[in-house]
């Protein structure tokens, strides 16, 4: 085959009648593109076009060329219309937690929508780890250190994790160990691990389950809050309530490197989802704090 160059010029030239047009609509000078149409003659061993002191005219050879490139770029021009086409009317599909959702997802994604109007959205709250497919899932927030396998991770935001609780629960209560914690009530999303990873993580293996109480992410931080128990919560999400003293940091770890990630597939992403997951790192930092504990 030719050059696909030296055939892009030979075309412009067929389409447009001369070479200046040509190099107008190619972006490259006259001679430029007569030194393609020559490249593609001598490639060929046939005359393409006639050269005149009043322009060019196809060659039999030219003409047949012609006709056949012009078909195969409006192909081509049309399988990548309708790939973008395909590609961009496709809803953008994220999967994240239910707590991440109501707690850091919900309230930002108004101005999202409001930025991209004709972009659709699904997203997906979840406790499963749902993989990213080809026409599926698209991107997933996920905790961890982002050393998953198979996939590209990008912070969002680092944070360590707290144990909270309201004032009124502890009641002159003094929390001075973790297993101060095991008579206090624990409330989790169904499917999560946080507290029985934290207690683990702390030497401690709870002897209690009946203190642990499932709720949907929605929920947990409001039975929190009206004094109901105790959780393990990402910093970010209660950092306002640890402000104004809605809530009480009982624990913090310190935890290099862990956080939230944008998780997708390795490879080109489409428009969309390149969107969205820019709109997400405008969005993402927060602070690290040290373990400690509280009265």
């Amino acid at each position: 085959m030719p050059p696909l160059s030296a055939l892009r010029a030979f075309s412009a030239v067929a389409r447009t009648g001369g070479f200046s047009s040509a190099g107008q609509e190619l972006n490259v000078s006259h001679a430029a593109v007569s030194q393609q149409v020559r490249k593609l003659e001598d490639h060929l061993g046939t005359t393409l076009l006639y050269r005149g002191p009043r322009g060019s005219a196809l060659t039999a050879d030219g003409a047949r060329l012609a006709e056949a490139l012009g078909e195969a770029f409006q192909t081509i021009a049309d399988a990548v219309s309708e790939l973008d086409t395909a590609n961009t009317a496709r809803p953008l599909q994220v999967t994240m937690t239910p707590g991440f959702a109501v707690s850091w997802l919900m309230p930002r994604i108004p101005e999202f929508t409001h930025e991209h109007p004709n972009l659709e959205l699904m997203l997906n709250p979840t406790t499963d780890v749902v993989p990213l497919t080809p026409g599926g899932v698209d991107v997933a927030i996920r905790f961890g250190a982002g050393n998953w396998p198979g996939v590209d991770s990008t912070p969002l935001f680092h944070t360590n994790v707290v144990i909270v609780a309201s004032p009124g629960l502890l009641a002159g209560r003094r929390i001075d160990r973790p297993e101060d914690l095991l008579d206090l009530r624990w409330l989790q999303e169904p499917g999560r691990s946080e507290i029985s990873d934290w207690l683990t993580g702390h030497g401690i293996l709870s002897r209690k389950n009946e203190n642990l109480t499932l709720l949907p992410g929605y929920l947990v931080m409001q039975g929190v809050q009206s004094g109901l128990g105790i959780t393990a919560v990402a910093r970010a999400f209660v950092e306002e309530d640890i402000r104004n003293g809605t809530l009480v940091v009982l624990f913090e770890d310190i935890l290099p490197g862990t956080g939230y990630f944008i998780v997708t597939r390795p490879g080109v992403m489409r428009g969309p989802l390149k969107s969205f997951v820019e709109w997400l790192r405008r969005h993402g930092q927060a602070p690290h704090r040290r373990l400690r504990a509280h009265a």
